[in-house]
């Protein structure tokens, strides 16, 4: 194994703290419970958004703390979801006295945790409400989850619900637009290689050098099936045909497509994958409104991608054209 690290037991706060130097003025970082909040938190009389989990799938959650997305983001330790104290305190640093909203991966230690902190925040008079994003349709039960997972949709959930938490909706209209965008939004990964937690050293699955998972987690979770490696046009027509099937998508409907990196995938290869998705999509009477390319949700240096297709319509178009500033996604400001 090679990383640059210095110590596996220090590398989730060494990176924030990289973080923190890297975009002052953006953001800041506390450290005694760790948790990354936006510099001009709290804004008061505007909804507070807060999401997190496991560190390893930068740049989310820290990497869309800003304007137009999150106020605060909580990393927990390497794939371990943040415990309810650093989750409490991030709620309480960006309460404006409009309430918080909690945008939560479908995993069971992110939403248990998340659970606890909205009670004793709750408990202080804080009014929280929280959204469980499960846009992957490659499974319905995994290791660490009861049914669905939350994987790279959540990006377009923080980012449509942070837009309108800035416009000044309020929290039953911002959790509204979140669980919208949650219903409209699906997707699946594949890996090509395992991805190595830095305290453990070796690879989190075994897979062979001929070999993909088709349906993978973020953490590295099985998918529906291991099979030879096959051209990239091949591997999309599997993983876009359940995507398109489950909600369904149809004729005459404008989506979002996202191609993201899980990590170790170079961009060319997401864009020859982003080609021929956008390719099915359009012979499908699919008209490709708005894209995304890139390495948002990512699981380590695991080689692979996923596709995400969101079904728009005006509101949430609008709602993600509008301005954003974060350290890894920003337009329009």
């Amino acid at each position: 194994m090679k990383k640059l690290i210095n110590n596996p037991r220090t590398v989730v706060e060494e990176a924030v703290s990289g973080i923190a130097a890297a975009h002052p003025g953006l953001l800041e970082v506390h450290t005694d419970p760790i948790f990354i909040v936006r510099a001009d938190a709290p804004k008061q009389g505007k909804v507070g958004l807060v999401s997190g989990g496991g560190s390893g799938h930068e740049p989310l959650h820290g990497g869309f703390v800003g304007y137009g997305m999150l106020d605060a983001a909580v990393p927990g330790a390497v794939f371990t979801s943040p415990t309810p104290d650093p989750i409490l305190a991030a709620t309480q640093a960006v309460n404006g006295g409009a309430g918080v909203l909690h945008i939560v991966k479908n995993y069971t230690g992110d939403v248990l945790n998340f659970e606890t902190a909205a009670d004793l925040a709750s408990a202080e008079d804080i009014e929280v409400r929280s959204v469980i994003v499960n846009d992957d349709v490659a499974v319905k039960d995994s290791l660490y989850t009861a049914g669905r997972r939350g994987v790279a949709g959540t990006v377009l959930v923080e980012k449509i619900a942070g837009a309108a938490a800035e416009r000044g909706d309020d929290l039953d209209a911002v959790t509204a637009v979140a669980e919208k965008v949650n219903a409209n939004v699906r997707s699946m990964g594949v890996a090509l290689t395992a991805p190595i937690v830095p305290h453990a050293g070796v690879p989190s699955f075994d897979i062979g050098e001929d070999e993909i998972e088709i349906g993978i987690g973020i953490h590295g979770e099985p998918g529906r099936e291991r099979i030879p490696m096959e051209p990239a046009d091949a591997i999309v027509d599997r993983m876009l045909g359940p995507i398109l099937e489950d909600l369904p998508f149809s004729d005459g409907d404008r989506v979002l497509l996202f191609v993201n990196g899980m990590g170790g995938t170079p961009l060319v290869e997401l864009y020859i994958a982003f080609r021929h998705a956008a390719e099915v999509l359009t012979g499908r009477g699919i008209t490709v409104d708005r894209t995304l390319i890139g390495n948002y949700v990512t699981s380590l240096e695991m080689q692979g991608f996923s596709i995400t297709v969101l079904k728009l319509d005006d509101e949430l178009t609008e709602l993600w054209d509008a301005p954003v500033q974060t350290a890894a996604l920003r337009w329009g400001r």
